[in-house]
């Protein structure tokens, strides 16, 4: 690991605004992605802003019947929230479904919506990636893909996003507020927070440097079925091969008659395609056609699609039955 000089922000703005001024530095939180990569040499930060001791760790109702979860809300907490757990069912799923019990009670809210990929040409330091060293190539685009997207890729990168926590947020229409170093604030939806690699996979979100997460804002409860249904190579402690995030309501007939679905596992970004949810009056094949148009697969991840299709037949059928 590089040497690296250290200081303790006092405030949200302090924070942004140290991280601004320092070419190289980074915010440090619970630390369970960046510690492994700057051991790796993948994260050289020549300064850390420790944001800990900011006050961003609260969970609190909002002016319109929803809720705050503060960035530093532990992924443990936020899981075990008892609104969480009765009116956001499918991201207390989505938490518990990702990592270990050990890492929950230190990964943060905004920490898992910025986690990096585990793409395994990412993490291999011999190998070219666009994504950590600009320009060099993709390694993945030849190589082992199979945990690879199939969705929003490019011939840059063919990376997938990890975070189970970011399906669930994008299925509810989550709402990212930062803080910039100039004291300005502002609110993102998580729909546009990460963006597809095109060109430039290594910008891999539309925060600025030093812009500081401060909270994420859950809209009103939305009644229906919260499922989170994850897809892995082993019961625990792996990421999604496929996952889904969905929010179904039977109609009169038992029928679903409305649903939101998102993805993780097939792109760069959770995977929403709301155009397609207004096609579920016609049945989960007529969802997937559209969540699934443009797919591109290699050779080793073309069961991808058609994993996605049975997650999301299974999903209704399960809706049906209660």
């Amino acid at each position: 690991m590089r040497a690296f000089s250290y200081e303790r922000a006092a405030s949200p703005a302090a924070a942004a605004k140290a991280v601004a001024e320092r070419p190289g530095a980074r915010f440090i939180a619970g630390g369970t992605n960046l510690l492994d990569l700057m051991k790796l040499g993948i994260e050289t930060p020549t300064h850390l802003v420790d944001v800990n001791r900011i006050g961003l760790d609260a969970i609190a109702p909002t002016s319109d019947g929803g809720l705050r979860i503060g960035a530093l809300v532990r992924n443990a907490d936020l899981a075990a929230d008892p609104r969480i757990r009765r009116d956001y069912g499918v991201l207390a799923r989505a938490l518990l479904a990702g990592a270990s019990g050990q890492l929950r009670n230190r990964a943060t809210t905004a920490g898992n919506l910025l986690q990096r990929t585990r793409c395994p040409y990412f993490y291999e330091t011999a190998m070219p990636c666009n994504k950590r060293r600009p320009g060099s190539g993709c390694a993945a685009l030849e190589g082992f893909s199979r945990s690879n997207a199939v969705l929003g890729a490019s011939d840059a990168c063919i990376a997938t996003h990890p975070s189970d926590m970011a399906v669930a947020m994008r299925a509810l229409d989550a709402r990212v507020e930062t803080v910039s170093p100039d004291g300005s604030s502002r609110t993102v939806p998580i729909a546009d927070l990460h963006r597809l690699p095109g060109d430039e996979p290594a910008q891999e979100t539309v925060l600025q440097q030093g812009e500081l997460i401060t909270a994420v804002a859950l809209p009103p409860p939305i009644q229906g079925l919260h499922l989170y249904r994850k897809v892995r190579e082993r019961a625990s402690y792996a990421f999604a091969t496929v996952s889904l995030a969905a929010v179904l309501v039977r109609g009169r007939d038992g029928q679903v008659e409305t649903g939101r679905f998102a993805f993780g596992g097939l792109a760069h970004k959770p995977w929403r395609v709301e155009a397609a949810e207004r096609e579920v009056a016609r049945g989960p094949a007529a969802v997937s056609d559209l969540v699934l148009a443009g797919a591109r697969t290699t050779s080793h991840n073309a069961f991808k699609p058609t994993l996605a299709r049975r997650l999301l037949a299974a999903a209704m059928a399960e809706a049906a039955k209660e």
